[in-house]
């Protein structure tokens, strides 16, 4: 087999574990093929780890029912599920610690949080772990507070096998160091074996994020560009500097006489153990962390994105002892700029504490909820009734089983979607949703403060302005939560309606109002036209706007100009339509009061059921993904997604993901979002409908069960409450990159948006149409009226079409009724799939589909005049023509698509929507 980098990292000195357990990673054979390929040879748990494991799978179920039914506490099913764990992965690593002499195969399980400061407890606690367990390759962990020092050094002196966890400082390291060497000292004594197993787990990430974040504070305060440019060569310098220098004091202490005479007696070194090494900062390299700290004596345990990435494009070099003497002038740096490192570590390790506590909590929360579904019978993250489409499913998930497909989505393979080189090298780049659920996670804190500090400063509203990714995952939120916990009123802006902006500026008091600036591209003319708009309004005052944007976008590059309050710069590797759980999302989320460490908590449950480690039968977004991809080869393309009230508006956002990933090339699935649910002869046989529930939800069970005895399938996805839409966006996402790679569809791009765009620009360089008229006037479909143009065109509708509502006119609760009333009179006479969008939002998300995907699509464009207008700052148009000028353009693409359209423009959007309704309803009569 050819040794990949993580091979050559071991030859190097430096052993590979996984910071990762769960037990499908034993029973799959996952875990033996990774010790086979990736060069394997420990792992590491801890109740972080253990609550997204259970938490967020079915992996339990059957030992969580036999333990229920026995009576056992949440604490005692929790430790008897870990020490089975322990127990088998100990068994599939014992030919590796058996050929490695010892020195490697150890699994390790973490004494639980609240013995952090009992010394007597913790050492209690170690004995009863290592005898439950019973193997002799464990380690027991117990973390590097003072009371956990006279703990280690009396379990080594017992002859228990330990890692200390926790570590931040060097001081801290030596003192774990020295007692580890006492305990063997009270072994020699006593005339007993000191070949006992430790490692010594130096925490490395964190420190850069605590670090980073206190200079960039310095930064911003910074008088003089040498000051600033002094402090910038810092950023992201400190946790290498940091686990370097705790190396050499390793090297210093296992050379002493103290140790070399343990050493002819047959001690080990205690090895140094790198941990928390997944990169969190997205400007850094996601392997920095492991190529960085490359050497002898070391382990690197890594979570499994960080292994995946570092066998692909890892290199290995003796890295740990290049120069030591820049780490030291980088921690006397970080001095001289005020940064007291002892400080900083030893609030690490507090944090830490805290943080495993935390998750323990969650955890058995976790466990007692499952415990009562289990005895209620309710126990399962979906449901399915998937009639004819079952087999054809389940052939897929094999087939998706034999190529290894999540391994490959894990590794970012991206032949998976597209075989063109250069298709493949974009496709890379937009792959960074796979983890930015664990990067945000580091920035809750600076998420919390932020908001915090707005609301502080006097800010009651905030709006937001953007479109497509950058809108509709904060108007989710907004709908959802409302405003929460003391957070601003959110407002979502992604129109260019004279009307509706209006609408908006009109609730506002302008000076307690914050703006957010969204946009990946830094060059979204919508955005950049309300941004405009709202700084004169403002007359300018830089604190009352925030950009959210690439890095070195022209946007963010502005944001500095003008010295806006602030700019967050998300990770580049994520498309707009991925981005709900990047800063484009949290960011409004935070400033809504909305609990985002408990979202991305969600989200990373379903990461890890997404993981290699899960059987494709079992992995959610694996099995959705087959399902939806199966149902559009079976003919059902239409996917009709339903969900109750609070979390009803989720399929707006699932809308864009679907249509604007899968599209194009004359192909695509079609999502039917918001139309209310009817009996099943107004449906075709081109629907699937998947259901959102949430717990005691009633009033939809009959209709589905009576959609489901028609024929049609079903999915249910169990909610538990609101804050699961963390879990729900990642589960999409992935499904939808499973379907495309089905499907044979590059779910990353979107090579017909710019159609609508450059004809936008073309009306505008040409002339300015028009902002009013007078009565009702239609283009694209023959007819002496209005009805008679409607009835031309739904008079082309046949089985397996969608009809499309383009509207251009203001969003509001009246006209959402018009509409609603409308696509209900097509679906039940026509028996059609129906849409509707608001223009020119919906040109970000099913614009794609209407052009790129199957012709199948019946457009009824209508567009509102705009009688009172309002100009653009710096631009020769108005917001009136913008939205008019993109209203043709859409308009234009579809007919060059040789689209069945109709063009239908109202002079009062209230009557307008009156007499289409008339006309649809007369057209439905005829046919």
């Amino acid at each position: 087999m050819a040794r990949n980098a993580l091979w050559e990292l071991r030859e190097q000195g430096t052993s590979v574990w996984l910071d990762y357990i769960r037990r499908s990673l034993m029973t799959s054979g996952e875990l033996g093929r990774m010790i086979e390929e990736d060069a394997v040879c420990g792992m590491t748990s801890n109740p972080t780890i253990f609550e997204k494991a259970i938490g967020g799978s079915s992996d339990y179920d059957e030992a969580l029912a036999g333990l229920t039914a026995a009576g056992k506490s949440a604490k005692e099913i929790f430790l008897s599920l870990m020490v089975e764990d322990i127990q088998s992965a100990a068994d599939v690593l014992r030919p590796v610690y058996e050929s490695t002499n010892h020195t490697d195969g150890y699994v390790s399980i973490e004494v639980l949080p609240e013995m952090a400061h009992d010394t007597q407890g913790t050492i209690r606690q170690a004995h009863d772990f290592y005898e439950r367990v019973g193997r002799p390759n464990i380690l027991v962990k117990i973390p590097a507070t003072p009371e956990g020092l006279p703990a280690i050094e009396q379990c080594i002196a017992d002859g228990v096998n330990i890692n200390i966890t926790l570590m931040f400082s060097v001081k801290v390291y030596e003192e774990v160091a020295r007692a580890y060497i006492r305990g063997l000292q009270q072994r020699l004594r006593s005339g007993k074996p000191v070949s006992i197993a430790s490692v010594a787990s130096f925490f490395v990430s964190r420190v850069d994020t605590a670090v980073d974040k206190l200079l960039e504070q310095r930064i911003a305060a910074a008088t003089s560009p040498a000051e600033k440019a002094r402090l910038q060569a810092l950023l992201g310098k400190a946790a290498i500097a940091n686990a370097k220098m705790a190396y050499q004091s390793f090297k210093r202490i296992f050379n002493e006489p103290e140790f070399k005479e343990l050493r002819q007696h047959g001690a080990w070194v205690q090895r140094c153990l790198w941990a928390s090494t997944g990169t969190k900062n997205p400007n850094y390299s996601d392997v920095l962390y492991v190529e960085e700290l490359i050497g002898p004596d070391t382990v690197n345990t890594m979570p499994q994105q960080t292994m995946t990435a570092f066998k692909e494009h890892g290199e290995v070099r003796p890295s740990l002892e290049e120069n030591v003497a820049g780490a030291e002038t980088v921690l006397r740096d970080l001095r001289s700029a005020g940064i007291d490192m002892e400080k900083v570590t030893a609030g690490l390790l507090a944090d830490g504490v805290k943080l495993f506590a935390d998750s323990y909590t969650t955890l058995m929360e976790e466990i007692e909820k499952k415990r009562e579904k289990l005895m209620a019978g309710t126990v399962g993250a979906h449901e399915a009734q998937l009639g004819a489409l079952e087999p054809a499913v389940s052939d897929r998930l094999r087939q998706l089983d034999r190529e290894a497909v999540v391994r490959r989505v894990a590794e970012r393979d991206a032949s998976l979607w597209k075989a063109d080189p250069a298709a493949q090298t974009e496709i890379k780049e937009r792959l960074g949703w796979l983890n930015v659920a664990d990067q945000m996670e580091e920035r809750v804190p600076d998420l919390r403060q932020f908001a915090k500090a707005v609301v502080h400063d006097g800010f009651t509203d905030a709006v937001l302005l953007g479109m497509g990714g950058s809108s509709l995952a904060p108007e989710v939120f907004r709908l959802t939560f409302g405003t929460s916990g003391g957070g601003l009123n959110l407002h979502v802006l992604d129109t260019t309606d004279p009307a509706a902006i209006a609408g908006v500026a009109s609730v506002l008091e302008l000076d307690r109002t914050l703006f957010v600036v969204a946009s990946k591209s830094g060059t979204t003319l919508e955005t950049l036209s309300h941004f405009h708009y709202f700084w004169e309004q403002t007359s300018g005052n830089p604190r009352q706007f925030v950009v959210i944007t690439d890095p070195d976008t022209p946007l963010a590059r502005d944001a500095t100009a003008r010295k806006l309050r602030q700019a967050f710069l998300n990770p580049p590797d994520i498309g707009g339509r991925y981005s709900a759980l990047s800063y484009f999302g949290l960011v409004p989320a935070a400033l809504a009061g909305i609990d985002v460490g408990a979202l991305l908590d969600r989200a990373s449950t379903m990461v890890h059921a997404c993981s290699p480690s899960v059987p494709v039968g079992e992995n959610p977004g694996a099995w959705l993904g087959a399902v939806l991809a199966e149902a559009a080869r079976a003919g059902r393309d239409k996917v009709t997604i339903v969900a109750p009230e609070p979390v009803g508006t989720f399929g707006l956002w699932a809308e864009q993901l679907i249509a604007e990933s899968t599209g194009k090339e004359g192909k695509g699935l079609v999502p039917v979002a918001d139309e209310p649910l009817g009996p099943p002869d107004v449906y075709g046989s081109d629907r699937i409908f998947v259901a959102l529930q949430l717990p005691e939800q009633d009033g939809t069970t009959d209709k589905f069960e009576a959609l489901q005895r028609a024929g049609h399938p079903v999915i249910s996805l169990k909610l538990t409450d609101r804050l699961d839409l963390g879990s729900e966006f990642f589960r999409w996402e992935y499904a939808i990159a499973i379907a495309g790679a089905i499907l044979g569809i590059n779910v990353f791009d979107q090579p017909n948006v710019q159609e609508a765009k450059d004809l936008t620009r073309q009306v505008l360089s040409e002339s300015k149409p028009s902002t009013t008229g007078s009565g009702i006037r239609w283009a694209g479909q023959q007819g002496a009226t209005v009805d008679a143009a409607i009835q031309a065109l739904l008079g082309q509708v046949k089985a397996g079409d969608y009809v499309a509502l383009m509207a251009y006119i203001p969003p509001s609760p009246d006209n959402d009724r018009a509409l609603t009333a409308i696509r209900l009179a097509i679906r039940d006479k026509y028996r059609v799939a129906t849409t509707v969008g608001y223009g020119p939002r919906f040109l970000h998300s099913t614009g794609q589909l209407h052009k790129g995907g199957p012709n199948t699509g019946v457009f009824l464009q209508v567009v509102g005049d705009d009688p009172k207008d309002i100009p653009i700052p710096g631009a020769p148009y108005s917001f009136g023509v913008l939205k008019q000028a993109q209203a043709l353009g859409d308009y234009q693409a579809l007919r060059n698509h040789g689209r069945r359209v109709l063009r239908v423009q109202v002079a009062d959007v209230r009557d307008g929507l009156s007499k289409i309704a008339q006309a649809v309803g007369a057209a439905a009569q005829v046919r």
